[in-house]
């Protein structure tokens, strides 16, 4: 279908799916939704720069 804003296997829309968060039936903590895990990567980005930072010290 030329135009349209469909998936051309399952047929689909575009943004169609399950909510997000605690508005989808299956959520249960939140360890693993997206913007848990971007700051976890946020977290561990800081981390590093902190070991190449320690590394420039003398002791």
């Amino acid at each position: 279908m030329k135009g349209k804003a469909r998936c051309h296997k399952h047929g689909g829309a575009a943004g169609s799916g399950a909510p997000r968060g605690s508005r989808n039936g299956r959520y249960r903590h939140g360890l693993r939704t997206q913007e848990a895990m971007a700051e976890r990567r946020r977290v561990r980005e800081i981390f590093a720069e902190w070991r190449e930072l320690e590394k420039l010290l003398p002791i």
